[in-house]
């Protein structure tokens, strides 16, 4: 995986319990302005800017570098995690990812986590506020 260009721009569903509080925890120790989220649960979000489908940015974690270079899913996480250089915990969390053992099976793991997410808890809750969207980019 090359190295991000920075600020980093992280797509999360805001709508997601566990995608909010993840992104929460990033944003908080960005001291460096590196990342920016956007929720794509938001009602003024819209995919077509990106020209990457509604859908594509519900399934799996997207990040974009200043390059326009787009990671998913784990390489996303790896791409994030490289916004904290000092950070002995990410730097290994990184390097243990990248094993060719460890890199397919949190793929693998991953892909379970997309598939499960918009059944989690919370979420009913937060898309009765009007906040999700359609497959078409569109407001529910």
């Amino acid at each position: 995986m090359k190295t991000p260009s920075f600020p980093l721009k992280i797509f999360y569903d805001g709508a997601c319990p566990v995608c909010s509080r993840e992104v929460e925890h990033y944003r908080r120790q960005d001291r460096s302005g590196r990342l920016q989220a956007i929720d794509i649960s938001a009602p003024e979000f819209d995919p077509k800017v990106y020209g990457i489908p509604f859908q594509d940015f519900m399934y799996q974690l997207h990040v974009i570098d200043a390059d326009g270079e787009v990671y998913l899913g784990v390489d996303a996480f790896r791409a994030i995690w490289r916004a904290f250089p000092d950070s002995l915990v990410y730097r290994t969390m990184a390097r243990i990812l990248a094993l060719p053992v460890m890199n397919p099976l949190a793929r693998v793991g991953y892909r379970i986590f997309a598939r499960l997410r918009p059944r989690l808890p919370g979420r009913d809750r937060a898309c009765s506020k009007g906040s999700c969207q359609t497959g078409d980019g569109g407001e529910s």
